[in-house]
């Protein structure tokens, strides 16, 4: 083939010009002495141009006249000038490499070249041509390739070392490209050789021409040619076809022999010529040069057969058994007979015998074949497996275990072992040195040298091969001619290596066979088991034939091989001393017993586990253990720190103690030791169950009880998950381990947990070995630790647990032996024991939970409920810690798998639940917070149907009494578990829908009735209604702090999710759970223990308000009551539409009835709060209690309305009862919302109020201290219910109810206070202020009189009624109320003398003056309303009015507070401003005639009062009071004097009368002495006077009538001045020089003022107003002053000097005619 790179045009172009170059340095150079070369050089190159210019093909056209071409460079060598040779080789080499050089120039070339070569000429530069030559194409071949192999032969054996180095290599590889070409060839020819093979191969007979084979082709018949030769000149003869050859050595034949058999097997396996050859001539020659060393004997030195030259027979031996070893390799089909004779000789070679370096070489040999694993298989067929044959395979491996054992018996001579060669490299040496690697020559010296050492004898183990090649150091020594030198342990080493590699490619290579069997092997039958015991070994049903025979092939192998084997490993592991030694030998015995097991070959298998669990042990104890036979080793042996002890206690290997330990047995016994050999043992049989676990069978029985006994020792103890981690001993003379173990410990805990996990790769039987000998060994170990206290073996245990957890994913095959003897070890005395059987069930049943089991557990509801079963068992063991751990691990079940525990929930909350209180805080602690960790995070994820499970295990951790916060958080639980059926309460009622016809059908299918609690209801329902009773049971619970969460839960769930429950329901929640539960509160409330409790448990201190149990009833009481009204007001309309509402609500109002007058004050001001609620009564929201966006979350109002919109709850759960009840946001209820008219129900509501009123506020027949008063907030509350209650009756409301409401209201009001409270509730004596009671009542009448208002005409004859409730309390500001006969204390006198410790009185009167007062105002403004109605007018109001009015005016400042009868007279006048005119209007009707007399007595009363001042009474205030008097008057001036006509004339003489007194002080002598000292009113008096002139000298006298009372009154009223001035003249002349008394000159003083007053107004008058017999007594008057002048008193002398003064315009006659006569 031509290459692109020398046929490119560049590359030609570039030829042409080396050539023409060549050529002209040629003929340059021979230019003076070789004319003739000079000329055919010129022509040469006159010729290559003529070709470049011709030809199209240039290459060809040159390849052509190649034979002219070269002519020049053939004679240029011919004149054998150095310089002209070598540049004429070189243009020849350039032409070669273009392959432009024809068959005949070639053979010119090689003539050429065979001269040079005779004279010696440019040796290297031929050997480079013939390479050339012959390697790039085949134009060279038969006689001219022979010669050309002769040439580089001839050159092989010349003087120069350089030469004949390079003339063997050249040789080497001409031999190579030979049959290369060959190679080719028959590619080329494949096709056709393939049909020609196919058809009839021709047997090749023995051919007498050797030089003409007619049936192979050109390079096969050279290939034939030459091999032929080499065969002959190896036997010394004469080649046929290398003609020429002068000189040949034997040992270069066998090496280019062995290099083409093992370069080219193909061309021997496809050509029978060449197998031809093979058999005929190199087996036969083998054999022949075999035999000196067959024959010899140590000791001897025959000389081998004859040669060209004679060599010593090492490099011949060495030579001839690598082509052994590359017959047997590669053409061991063709040549089986004669293999078993090699075979047999390498045998023999390694007979103690025969030389050391035969054996060498022959280990290496057989080295050579134990690394190919097919070839061994081979033999085993051809020879083991065949009757009368021999036993190669077997032989091989016994003789090399023979081999051995005579190293260790007969030591190589001259190594005489010491203890300090351990150190040194003694024996390292010759070729191995150098492969002993890089690590060994840096540790010389710091390492002790591996080696063997048994019984005294010491063998280095050198480092001779990697595993699985066969590095041999003497079959590759070529180049030695001596026998070399063996170091020690050599033979051993190889030896080692040989059965190392034996094991690994037989199991290799069976086990690969065995895969592939499987894989092929139908699916069902692919997976059977290989592992069952002898009795019961089934064949695997063969696929084919063929498996049935490598499977008895591999029968064979193991069968002829596992003796031999066994004994030498089992010995060289008794004498290894090193590491990887130990390390090596240990993989082979655990390859092999794994291969055995795979093969079911159960005695070689249980023989290699046997020989692997002895040396894990000390020596001696395998056996007791393995035959458990008693027996021991007692000596002790201790040791420091990291001392090491040399022991030989049987096997003389000198090996590191590691660790001391106790034996594990019944009995005390003394201590055992460890070697790091026992150590290393033991990890490869952790190794051998780890990775072949499924194939131990019954003889894991074995294994795990020796590694039970090395943990024991070891003390390693389990740790969580079943690992084993190193740890103290308890007990005994204690566990010594070095430095160096305790380093290894965590890696055997290790490898012993991975091989537990490798468990998970068993198949179904041999996990069920594994299981069995688990739990016989737990077993054990359990009988043991019955009988004594000592620490138990938790091996088993704990490896039960590590296997079950790898095995999740088909725990259910082993699930139920597994737990079942778990739940055994958990119920054992021995408590170490009983934790570890706990620890691995739950662990179990976790990991069980959480493993991702396909199909997912979800989907698989058997196993789950399968996994969660031994958790329930574990309920019932009575030791509490079995119950902690369950407990444990149910929380952790939780937190990891709770939301997919689906119908396994019913289990885990059994066990959640089963609780008792004997049990005690901690366990009842754990199991709640399992049910806490439920409720917060797995009610969605658990069937519907669980949650009432959830409900009742929440409830009984309520009722269980070991932890009061832990019942108290269940009830916040069971508001949680409502909130969520609150959210979800469409799924949950679709599940539970769907479940109740599935249980429906079954009953129906059974026919028996559906039994479940409150059934008819529909099962949604039913689980509200489970959760209510059972709070409904927690509200009865005896703690008082209990019944009180789980009351405010149950109202605040029920009102809050209450619209959830069906209509027909709510009957259920009344009657079977609300009403039962007020009974039973009334029942215990009343029954209640009233002793005081001193504290609440450890240092509680307890309220005096809870400090009986009475009292703590209450407060449930209350509770519940306010409750059950909340949701009667809240669910009205949902209640009312029931059938037997009205039933319901009389059951209600009794209960509020009974509380209400329970002789409780908080229970029963509860009562009256409820019964606001129910009568949807709004109580006033204070300002600062005001929701305020959330910052009044803790506020007791209820914010919103109380039916909640959406699932938020509404109700903000405040603690404190005061603030739970009724308290609602004003704007909340809209009291116009559709009110329910339903009179029945509110006349049953007004006659409860009537009861609890006129019950409670009925005074006590006697006086105890123990009577019962009810307090002012229950009072106030009863009497603010009033208003609501009446919006809804007043329509039947008539007189007769108007009075018993009266009752009531005076009742309520005339109660007295508990003098403790007094302080809290009144006011302070001077403040004015009302009690919310008295506000209340005065509400009440206020509502009623506004419904009168706007009533109908017929209830408006209650007005006169409402006016006498009224003005019975406008009484009391002058006299208190009675309490039947109660004493009570004045509020004064209890504000002031509360020093007093021993007040007679225990119980406080109000303060009734603000209430009068406001009572009063009350009156005015509703007579200022009424005052015309029919009813108030006939019922003399006014009347009443006024008289109720007298009493404080009489009193005046006698009356208990200043500002009532100030208030009273103000009243008076706003009263009779209205009322006056209304009684003039029935003036003829006489209806007002009784009112008349009345008045003017209360005028009278008020006026001239008969209490005097106090005597700290200001001026200022003086003044202010006699204007109030002066107010009077002008009233009757204005409103009374001008309407005369219209009034009685008594009444009018009575007011004239009356002004007279007021005008003048001294109306009549009488004075007393008081009333003379009240001091002078001289405003008042100039008042009264004035109006009795204004009435005497009125022009508006409209009637006769009139006219006359005024002028009485001034006639009246000078007679009487004229009087006065004339006793007062007399008395003082008679008195003479002693003054006159005070009175008598005060008296003068307004006498004589008047008379000034009146000339006033005379002088105002018109004069025709005034008749002449008044003007005539007035002048009459002037005489009598005159006389007065002589007094002595100054104040009558101004006052008279004022009097005189105007009668100056008398002084002059008036000008007016003065007309006498009647006007």
């Amino acid at each position: 083939m031509r290459k692109m790179s020398t046929s490119s045009p560049e590359a030609v172009k570039k030829l042409l010009e080396n050539m023409q170059s060549d050529l002209r340095s040629l003929s340059l150079e021979c230019r003076k002495k070789f004319p003739p070369v000079k000329e055919a050089a010129e022509s040469g190159i006159v010729k290559i141009k003529t070709i470049a210019v011709r030809s199209t093909d240039i290459l060809a056209a040159l390849k052509e006249n190649s034979s002219e071409v070269i002519q020049p460079l053939l004679m240029g060598c011919g004149t054998k000038e150095p310089k002209i040779t070598q540049l004429c080789l070189s243009a020849i080499q350039r032409l070669m490499s273009h392959e432009v050089v024809s068959e005949g120039a070639a053979g010119n070339i090689i003539n050429m070249l065979w001269q040079l070569m005779e004279n010696g000429l440019e040796e290297l530069k031929l050997l480079q041509t013939v390479l050339v030559l012959l390697t790039t194409n085949t134009v060279v071949h038969d006689d001219s390739l022979a010669k050309a192999i002769v040439l580089c032969f001839r050159l092989h054996f010349t003087k120069d070392n350089i030469t004949n180095n390079t003339a063997a290599a050249t040789v080497r590889q001409v031999v190579t490209v030979v049959f290369e070409r060959m190679d080719a060839e028959d590619e080329q020819h494949k096709a056709l050789f393939i049909l020609d093979g196919e058809g009839q191969p021709a047997v090749v007979q023995g051919n007498s021409n050797r030089r003409t084979i007619s049936t192979l082709r050109p390079c096969a018949k050279d290939a034939y040619m030459l091999f032929q030769d080499l065969c002959q000149l190896v036997n010394a003869d004469a080649p046929y076809w290398l003609v020429g050859m002068t000189e040949m050595t034997r040992t270069f034949g066998l090496e280019l022999l062995e290099s083409v058999l093992n370069d080219f097997p193909r061309v021997f396996l496809q050509h029978q010529e060449f197998s031809f050859l093979l058999k005929e001539r190199v087996c036969p020659l083998v054999i022949k040069l075999f035999s000196p060393n067959i024959k010899f004997r140590q000791g001897t030195n025959m000389p081998s057969s004859p040669t060209p030259v004679e060599k010593p027979y090492f490099p011949i031996c060495m030579r001839l058994l690598r082509v052994v070893s590359v017959l047997i390799k590669h053409f061991y089909s063709l040549l089986v007979t004669e293999c078993e004779i090699f075979l047999s000789l390498l045998v023999k070679f390694l007979d103690g015998d025969k030389p050391q370096w035969l054996r060498a070489v022959a280990v290496e040999c057989i080295h050579r074949l134990c690394i190919q694993p097919q070839l061994l298989r081979s033999f085993c067929q051809s020879y083991d497996m065949k009757q009368h044959s021999t036993k190669v395979f077997r032989d091989i491996v016994n003789a090399l275990g023979s081999f051995i054992q005579t190293l260790f018996i007969t030591p190589s001579t001259g190594n005489n072992p010491t203890a300090n060669t351990q150190t040194g490299t003694s024996g390292v040496g010759g070729p191995t040195a150098a492969q002993n690697g890089a690590g060994m020559s840096s540790t010389v010296g710091l390492t002790p040298q591996p080696a063997f050492e048994y019984r005294g004898t010491w063998i280095p183990i050198l480092n001779i091969s990697v595993h699985g090649t066969a590095k041999a150091a003497y079959l590759e020594m070529l180049d030695k001619v001596e026998p070399p030198t063996i170091p020690d342990g050599y033979a051993m080493s190889v030896a080692f290596g040989c059965l190392l590699d034996l094991v690994r490619g037989i199991t290799a290579m069976i086990e690969a066979e065995l895969g592939r069997e499987e894989i092929a092997s139908q699916p069902g039958i692919a997976k059977q088991a290989t592992d069952l015991q002898p009795s019961e070994q089934k064949e695997k049903p063969a696929t084919s034939e063929k498996g049935a025979v490598s499977r008895a092939v591999w029968e064979e192998m193991v069968g002829a091989c596992w003796c031999g084997l066994l004994a030498a490993l089992s010995l060289l592991l008794d004498a290894s001393t090193d590491e990887t030694a130990t390390e090596n030998i240990l993989k082979a015995e655990l390859t092999m017993a794994s291969l055995c097991g795979k093969l079911s070959l159960v005695t070689p298998r249980d023989a290699f586990i046997t020989a692997i669990c002895k040396a894990s042990l000390p020596p001696h104890y395998a056996l007791t253990v393995l035959n458990s036979s008693t027996g021991g080793f007692h000596k002790t042996y201790s040791i420091q720190g990291q001392s090491v002890q040399m022991i030989s206690p049987s096997s003389e290997s000198h090996q590191q103690v590691v660790a001391v330990g106790q034996p594990l047995t019944t009995q005390p016994q003394g201590t055992v030791m460890l070697t790091a050999k026992n150590i290393h043992c033991m990890r490869t049989l952790l190794n051998l169950a780890h990775c072949h676990g499924s194939v131990l069978g019954t003889s894991w029985q074995l294994v795990l009880a020796t590694l039970q006994h090395l943990v024991w020792i070891l003390g390693l103890k389990p740790a969580s998950g079943g690992a084993l981690k190193p740890g103290r001993a308890v007990e005994g003379p204690s566990t010594v381990l070095t430095t160096a173990v305790m380093t290894d410990l965590p890696v055997i805990s290790n490898i012993l947990s991975r091989l537990f996990e490798s468990s998970q790769y068993l198949d179904d039987v041999s996990l069920h070995h594994l299981i069995n000998a688990l739990c016989s060994l737990s077993a054990e170990a359990m009988d043991m630790a019955f009988w004594n206290n000592k620490e138990p073996s938790l091996f088993a245990v704990a490896k039960l647990l590590e296997t079950g957890l790898v095995n999740m994913h088909r725990i259910e095959i082993l699930w139920r032996p597994l737990t079942g003897h778990l739940l055994e070890v958990c119920q054992h005395p021995n408590a170490r024991m009983r934790e570890w059987g706990a620890e691995a069930v739950t662990a179990l049943i976790k990991a069980g939970l959480s493993f991702k089991h396909d199909p997912p557990l979800s989907q698989n509801q058997r196993l789950q409920l399968l996994l969660l079963n031994p958790l329930k068992e574990l309920s019932n063991i009575v030791h509490p810690d079995i119950r902690q751990k369950q407990l444990e691990s149910v929380l952790q079940i939780l937190q990891n798998e709770g939301d997919s525990l689906g119908p396994g929930w019913p289990l885990v909350l059994g066990v959640i639940g089963a609780i008792r209180n004997d049990q005690g805080e901690s366990l009842i602690r754990t199991a709640f917070q399992c049910l806490q960790l439920v409720v917060t995070d797995f009610l969605p994820t658990m069937p519907s149907t669980c949650l009432q499970i959830v409900v009742d295990v929440a409830g009984s951790f309520g009722l269980q009494n070991q932890e009061l916060n832990i019942s108290l958080t269940s009830i916040g639980l069971l508001w949680n578990i409502s909130d969520y059926f609150f959210q979800r309460g469409e799924t949950i009622e679709k599940e539970l829908d769907k479940e109740e016809a599935m249980l429906q059908k079954q009953a129906e299918e059974k026919g028996v009735p559906l039994n479940r609690p409150f059934h008819p209801a529909p099962p949604f329902d039913c689980l509200w209604l489970c959760l209510y009773s059972k709070l409904g049971e927690l509200c009865v619970d005896p703690r008082p702090a209990v019944r009180k969460s789980a009351g405010q839960t149950l109202f605040s769930t029920v009102g809050a999710h209450g619209t959830l429950l069906q209509h027909a329901t709510w009957h259920t929640v009344l009657w079977k759970v609300l009403f039962p539960l007020l009974d039973r509160v009334r029942e215990s409330s009343t029954t209640a223990d009233k002793e005081k409790i001193e504290s609440g448990g450890g240092n509680i201190l307890i309220h005096h308000s809870r400090d009986t149990a009475e009292k703590q009833w209450a407060e449930t009481w209350v509770l519940t009551l306010a409750g059950v009204a909340r949701i009667f007001n809240t669910r009205r309309y949902l209640l009312q539409s029931l059938g037997d509402f009205s039933k319901a609500w009389d059951v209600l109002l009794d209960h509020i009835q009974s509380a209400a007058l329970s002789k409780n004050s908080e229970v029963s001001l509860a009562a009256l709060k409820s019964c606001q609620e129910i009568l949807q009564i709004v109580t006033p929201v204070k300002e600062c209690d005001k929701p305020e966006g959330l910052s009044g979350v803790n506020m007791p109002v209820f914010v919103g309305p109380l039916i909640p919109p959406g699932p938020p709850r509404v109700l903000s759960r405040t603690d404190s009862v005061g603030e739970r009840l009724g308290k609602y946001n004003g704007a909340e209820l809209n009291a116009a919302v559709d009110e329910i008219e339903d009179s029945a129900l509110w006349w049953a509501a007004w006659n409860t109020w009537y009861t609890i009123g006129s019950e409670s506020t009925k005074p006590p027949a006697i006086c105890d201290k123990l009577f019962f008063i009810p307090s002012q907030p229950f009072l106030t509350a009863l009497v603010q219910i009033f208003p609501a209650l009446y919006q809804h009756i007043k329509s039947g409301f008539i007189m007769e109810d108007l009075e018993k409401l009266g009752r009531i209201l005076h009742g309520a009001v005339s109660v007295p206070i508990s003098s403790d409270a007094s302080p809290f509730i009144l006011p302070s004596y001077t403040e004015a202020v009302l009690t919310s009671l008295q506000e209340a009542v005065l509400i009440a009448l206020d509502v009623l009189q506004k419904a009168i208002c706007v009533g109908l005409e017929d209830m408006q004859i209650m007005y006169p009624a409402i006016f006498d409730q009224l003005l019975s309390f406008v009484e009391f500001s002058c006299k208190a109320p009675t309490y039947g006969k109660l004493e009570t204390k004045n509020i004064a006198n209890a504000k002031f003398n509360q020093i007093q410790l021993f007040a007679p009185a225990e119980w406080v009167a109000l303060n009734y003056v603000p209430f009068a007062e406001k009572s009063l105002e009350v009156v005015v403004d509703l007579y200022q309303k009424t005052a015309c109605h029919k009813a108030v007018v006939n019922e003399k109001v006014l009347q009443k009015i006024i008289k109720t009015l007298r009493i404080p005016l009489s009193l005046k400042y006698a009356c208990p507070s200043e500002t009532t009868w100030k208030m009273a007279v103000s009243s008076l006048l706003k009263v009779l401003s209205i009322g006056l005119p209304v009684a003039r209007q029935h003036a003829s009707s006489r209806k007002f005639d009784t009112m008349w007399p009345e008045l003017s007595n209360t005028f009278e009363d008020f006026l001239f009062t008969k209490s005097t001042p106090p005597d700290n009474l200001s001026i200022q205030e003086f003044e202010k009071n006699e204007n109030i008097d002066v107010e009077v008057v002008q009233l009757i001036s204005t409103d009374i004097l001008p309407y005369a006509n219209f009034i009685p004339k008594e009444f009018v003489g009575q007011i004239m009368t009356m002004l007279n007194k007021g005008s003048i002080h001294s109306q009549s002598t009488s004075f007393t002495e008081a009333e003379i000292d009240i001091r002078m009113r001289e405003e008042f008096s100039k008042v009264c006077f004035e109006t009795l002139l204004q009435f005497s000298f009125s022009n508006k006298v409209t009637t006769p009538q009139e006219g006359y009372i005024s002028r009485m009154a001034l006639s009246v009223l000078l007679k009487r001045s004229q009087d006065v001035l004339h006793r007062y003249i007399e008395d003082e002349r008679l008195s003479g020089r002693c003054p006159l008394p005070r009175q008598r000159v005060t008296e003068i003083v307004f006498v004589l003022k008047a008379i000034s007053t009146l000339m006033d107004s005379l002088k105002k008058t018109k004069p025709e107003n005034v008749d002449t017999n008044t003007w005539s007594q007035v002048i009459a008057l002037y005489p009598t002053l005159v006389e007065c002048i002589t007094c002595t008193s100054s104040e009558v002398c101004s006052a008279l000097k004022e009097a005189l003064v105007p009668f100056k315009d008398f002084l002059q006659p008036p000008i007016a005619k003065v007309q006498n006569g009647e006007s």
